[in-house]
């Protein structure tokens, strides 16, 4: 997460306690599928662009930029993000890194602490 991330975030979500947990932050953000149910049948659609259009904005354009460098680096996340793009569009899997990193920048907030990379 950047400087601009950081204040938007910091300014747009004054209590990070509001949220009972990580996805109920990021699908108030937009970031997560539409969920659909019939039957007992469960169906993701697309995502739901809720809130906030500015902070989901600079969250996929964080991701994307994170994303074209994940590739090439033997890290963690640059496993799961060539293990993605395997079977996904690159756009998709630049939201679903901005979900990854909205979720742990709630962690971060809610717990008070500084972020520890894996």
């Amino acid at each position: 997460i950047g400087v601009l991330t950081a204040t938007a975030l910091a300014a747009t979500v004054a209590d990070p306690g509001l949220f009972k947990s990580a996805r109920q932050f990021s699908a108030w953000l937009g970031l997560v599928p539409r969920q659909n149910a019939s039957g007992g049948k469960e169906r993701l659609g697309r995502i739901t662009k809720m809130w906030d259009a500015y902070l989901r904005r600079l969250l996929v354009v964080g991701a994307t930029a994170v994303l074209r460098h994940a590739i090439r680096a033997q890290t963690r996340t640059g496993e799961w993000v060539r293990h993605l793009l395997e079977r996904k569009p690159s756009r998709l899997v630049s939201v679903a890194l901005a979900n990854k990193t909205a979720r742990i920048a709630w962690a971060v907030l809610a717990k008070g602490e500084t972020y520890r990379s894996a």
